[in-house]
């Protein structure tokens, strides 16, 4: 069926915003690694096809071989398995692709792949709600989705769009992130929320989704990200990794079963 599992997967589940710009890509990979800590076999999917993220975010430099089935073999870094759009093609390559050709390189991406056995697939979605996001509902069993969104109504605007799509396809909304959810000074220690507060909290207690956790704005996640060093496995004792494992934490929770029965 068009919905058959991929073999040796015990969940997939989307990272997803319903605008760019809000450090989805970067809770995703984090989000992976905090998962990884938690004992599971992870593997991260960079689903954005226009503007795949995940090589800069990992320095990964080299292009995935292919096994004896002539499926692509994922690239293996900080414990994880990770693929992307990105890793076949140069970085300032503008992917000019109509949807059905978004479609089949995503639906290639998760079929095509040797993943091997994981706990969790983690897939860094596009923004938006268009064609990327419907293939993947309705070709995967899709064992949940997490919105990343940041405080202001803007991005919550967008952020319920994306919520309405997954309820309308039968995706079980994990809960929402609130992402740059406020800057601590770095000198003086003072906490300033720049873009406002609590807005992706008080719209998940209004939609009945699960609240996953707030991260700040901070210069160490920007840093480690454009360096290729992602913070939970930068800096594994610090704040900013306990925020993305209690995340991920709340979130292996709530996969339990589906993850048990694999």
């Amino acid at each position: 069926s068009r919905q058959a599992e991929i073999p040796g997967i015990a969940a997939v589940i989307a990272v997803a915003s319903g605008k760019g710009g809000v450090g989805k890509s970067t809770t995703a990979l984090n989000l992976a690694l905090g998962l990884r800590d938690l004992g599971l076999r992870v593997g991260l999917l960079d689903a954005d096809i226009y503007g795949p993220s995940v090589p800069r975010l990992t320095g990964i430099r080299e292009k995935p071989a292919l096994n004896d089935d002539k499926k692509m073999i994922p690239i293996s870094r900080f414990g994880l398995s990770i693929m992307s759009i990105g890793f076949l093609v140069e970085e300032d390559t503008a992917m000019i692709w109509r949807g059905p050709m978004v479609m089949s390189a995503i639906t290639q991406m998760l079929r095509d792949v040797a993943w091997g056995t994981l706990d969790v697939l983690v897939v860094d979605m596009p923004p938006g709600t268009g064609d990327a996001q419907l293939t993947l509902a309705q070709n995967v069993p899709l064992k949940g989705a997490i919105i990343i969104s940041t405080p202001q109504d803007l991005s919550l605007i967008d952020a319920r769009r994306g919520l309405a799509m997954f309820k309308k396809v039968n995706v079980p909304v994990l809960g929402i992130v609130e992402n740059m959810s406020y800057f601590q000074c770095p000198h003086c220690g003072t906490r300033s929320d720049i873009f406002g507060h609590g807005g992706a909290r008080h719209e998940a207690e209004r939609l009945g989704v699960p609240f996953l956790g707030e991260i700040p704005l901070h210069m160490a996640i920007r840093t480690t990200s454009d360096s290729g060093n992602p913070v939970v496995d930068s800096e594994p004792d610090g704040p900013h990794a306990a925020i993305y494992r209690a995340i991920g934490t709340k979130v292996r929770d709530q996969l339990r079963g589906v993850i048990a029965a694999a």
